[in-house]
């Protein structure tokens, strides 16, 4: 076994009284179409904007530098369009950018942008480094092309090296093992108000996956399902990613042609929550999800949920979710007909969206933060 070595940590540097906390926040993730993480990143912007609780900054990839404003974009190339995704352009824009900022917490929202310059430089300002695990090793390696084995020995020891650099992890799920360190700080969730039972809204027939299409959300799993099906469901696709073209191949392969719908990404927080409500059930799959934001959304605005129990979602849901163990289709496939067949609770749905908003999620984490 080998030893993981205690983080370094920055001289300590106390924050006035008389002003907010400074927080930076930077992301790597964060496109156009991309998902829980954005919209993570957003509602605590808004929060931020709204409340000035504390001082914010939102540090992502752009088409060319701008840090005019409180999200910054520093220069970087597109190399996913299916959602926007981009590459930064060298080490030196991050680094310089966060010495000029001078945070009191830098949150680093994955191990891949240049994490041990990124800590030196908010070391050397004084601020605390928290890597922020939305992800792990068997997500990682399944959303890169080929076999999994292929990139896993070196994945795993890179995000070892890289986790043990930071002063605190912050996560839903338990990151020991992918990276050595057990969560210091818990990573919350919350709920836009839009994501509520309206109760104005006919449910319909069909069943909904809404996400990223990728190989690693779960979406074969659910097509084979819905091959293995008696009853032939309309199952409809909300969402884009790099495996666009390998789910029209299986949808054809399968003859699922004229039972799937494919409806692209859904961006407005509103419209999501009354196709959530329109669904028969809303499905979400993928056995690897590090909190699964979807089911969370889902079961508030009133839906039939189905989601794979090894979901940190899954167990805040709780009776409002259909689970299935991970990896077994024909589980999958009996929790889709057990959601289809119950009627939905939009009472016990109202309770959970009221007790789970941004605000509580928010003020929680900044009382975290300052402890640090």
């Amino acid at each position: 076994m080998s030893a993981v070595l205690a983080p370094e940590r920055a001289p300590l540097r106390l924050v006035p009284s008389r002003r907010a906390l400074r927080v930076v926040d930077v992301a790597l993730f964060y496109g156009e179409r991309s998902g829980g993480i954005r919209t993570y990143l957003d509602a605590k912007a808004a929060y931020a904007a709204r409340t000035g609780e504390f001082e914010h900054r939102l540090v992502i990839p752009g088409a060319q530098r701008d840090v005019s404003g409180p999200t910054c974009a520093l220069p970087s190339v597109r190399v996913a369009a299916s959602n926007g995704y981009r590459w930064p352009l060298g080490t030196r824009p991050l680094v310089d950018l966060l010495r000029e900022l001078e945070p009191d917490v830098v949150l680093l929202h994955d191990p891949f942008w240049a994490p041990k310059a990124a800590v030196a430089a908010a070391r050397s300002v004084g601020a605390r480094v928290v890597m922020v695990h939305h992800g792990s090793l068997a997500l990682d390696a399944a959303a890169l092309p080929g076999p999994d084995a292929l990139y896993r020995p070196a994945l795993g020891r890179w995000l070892k090296r890289v986790y043990g650099h930071v002063d605190a992890v912050m996560s839903a799920c338990d990151p020991l093992r992918d990276t050595g360190r057990e969560a210091t700080l818990p990573l919350r969730f919350g709920l836009d108000p839009a994501f509520f039972p309206s109760g104005e809204v006919k449910r319909g027939d069909h069943v909904l996956y809404a996400g990223r299409l990728g190989r690693e959300k779960g979406i074969f799993e659910l097509l084979e399902a819905a091959a293995r099906s008696e009853e032939p469901w309309p199952l409809w696709l909300m969402g884009t990613g790099t495996a666009e073209q390998q789910v029209a191949a299986r949808i054809r392969r399968l003859g699922l042609s004229d039972r799937v719908r494919m409806l692209g990404h859904e961006a407005d927080r509103e419209t999501l929550a009354r196709a959530y409500e329109a669904a028969r059930c809303v499905v979400m799959p993928g056995a690897l999800e590090t909190f699964g934001l979807v089911a969370f959304e889902a079961a508030a605005s009133g839906a039939a949920v189905v989601a794979c129990e090894a979901a940190p979602s899954a167990h805040v849901i709780g009776p409002l979710a259909e689970t299935f163990p991970a990896g077994d289709v024909d589980a999958l496939l009996a929790a889709v007909e057990r959601a289809r067949a119950r009627t939905p609770n939009r009472l016990a749905a109202a309770r959970f969206a009221a007790a789970h908003r941004w605000e509580t999620a928010f003020a929680l984490e900044l009382a975290d933060l300052e402890t640090l």
